[in-house]
Order: C-alpha cells, then sequence, then structure tokens
C-alpha cells in the first residue's frame, strides 16, 4: 500500500502511463543513427529499429562482424527481401546454387560458400529473424513541433514521429522538463488527448502543402502550450 501511496504521489494528477517503466514504440532515423558504434549498434529494417549491441559484444574481434559495424545506426531494408524477410538470395556463380547474397562481405550466421570445417551452425536462428533485438518500429513519416513552456517562456523543437501519441512525445520532451506531465498540453486554446497523434489532435501535418507551394515549411512549425498546473509532478 505504500509503495501505491508512493507512485501516487510522484505521478501526481497524471491520469497516464508509468513512466518508470514506459517503453517507447518508435523511433527515428535520426534517432537509430546516433547510435553506430560497436559498443552502441543500431540497424532498422523493414520497418522496425533493433539494437545489435549484444550481438557485437558477443562477437567482439571477429571478421564476420565488420560488415555489421560498417552499417551501425544506418537503415539496411536493402538487405532483404521484403516478402519473406529473408536476406537477399542469388545464384552463386561458383556453385550453381541459391545463396545469400552479401555484397559488402559474408556476416555473422551466413553460411560459407563452400562446407568448411570451423563453420558451426549451432546458434539457432540467426540474428536478423526473430525479435529478441527488436526494440520498436523505425517512424516513416516525422514532422517538427513546438513545445512551448508558458511557466518559463522555454521553447524546445522535437522531430517526433507522426505515429507517436501525445504521451510518447511528453516522453520526448523529459529531458528539458522533467515535470512535463505537471502541465495541461494545449493547441490553438484546445485542451491535448494524450492518446492521440498530433494528426488526430487536429494538428495537421502540413508539409506536402507547403512542397506544393514552395514553401520553407520550417518556418511555420506547429506550437504546443504547455500551463502549469501546479502540482510538481516528476517523472
Amino acid at each position: 500500500m505504500a509503495d501505491s501511496a508512493g507512485a501516487m504521489q510522484r505521478r501526481g494528477l497524471v491520469d497516464g502511463p508509468d513512466f518508470e517503466f514506459f517503453q517507447r514504440r518508435y523511433f527515428t532515423p535520426a534517432e537509430v543513427a546516433e547510435h553506430n558504434l560497436p559498443e552502441d549498434l543500431w540497424v532498422s529494417y523493414l520497418g522496425s529499429v533493433y539494437d545489435l549491441t549484444p550481438l557485437a559484444q558477443e562477437h567482439k574481434g571477429d571478421l564476420l562482424l565488420k560488415p555489421i559495424i560498417e552499417v551501425a545506426g544506418q537503415d539496411i531494408s536493402h538487405w532483404f527481401d521484403p516478402k519473406t524477410r529473408d536476406i537477399r538470395k542469388h545464384v552463386d556463380p561458383l556453385t550453381g546454387t541459391l545463396r545469400y547474397r552479401t555484397p559488402r562481405g559474408r556476416f555473422l550466421h551466413v553460411p560459407p560458400q563452400l562446407p568448411r570445417s570451423d563453420w558451426a551452425n549451432d546458434f539457432g536462428k540467426p540474428w536478423w529473424q526473430g525479435t529478441r533485438y527488436e526494440v520498436g518500429r523505425l517512424s516513416a513519416k516525422t514532422r517538427s513541433i513546438r513545445i512551448i513552456n508558458t511557466l518559463t517562456s522555454q521553447e524546445h523543437t522535437l522531430e517526433v514521429g507522426a505515429l507517436e501519441s501525445m504521451w510518447e512525445i511528453l516522453h520526448r520532451y523529459l529531458p528539458y522538463n522533467a515535470h512535463a506531465a505537471s502541465y495541461t498540453w494545449k493547441y490553438e486554446g484546445k485542451k491535448l488527448n494524450m492518446d492521440y497523434t498530433l494528426e488526430e489532435n487536429g494538428i495537421r501535418d502540413e508539409d506536402e502543402e507547403f512542397d506544393y507551394l514552395n514553401m520553407d515549411g520550417t518556418l511555420y512549425i506547429p506550437a504546443i502550450l504547455l500551463y502549469f498546473n501546479d502540482d510538481l509532478t516528476e517523472l
């Protein structure tokens, strides 16, 4: 009961997810690109984002890891057949058999071109099959949004996924304001539904219209205004 009371006190008036256990659903290409080191290695493919850091640590020093390290932080959907979700294949000119196509060179869990005594295939599923390394979805469409704290007049511009809910956007904003959930979020005077996306809240994505009119869309980025509720909620 005490833990429950503590949680209520920590979350204040917020009627939403417990951010202590909150997991993001979407990541932007720019966020994936930040994880571009062997010790912090993400890739995206076929619409999902994968954290291959454990794989890289497990096979540290293995030459077959090199093609994967070279694409750290990038989208590698072109490696895959979207119908089978497997690595693309081609007819090997040496053996005349159907084999994985690896223009960057053979990588982890891809069988060698010819039989070898040192080839161990006891790893179960190859790393690209299944969801063990999946951390979320890749945002196919992103947009910018300004968030203005009316109490402090501070303004921040965030790149967010078009399908993210307002709760997910709030989660992105927490590094700038730990008390973000203590505010009422409004757009053009209307309180936002935090379970909805920007578009569902009437905040239209007008990028196509700006492109059609040959106008710079960065000159008009919608602004969400935050009004303090005086409950000092910290997430």
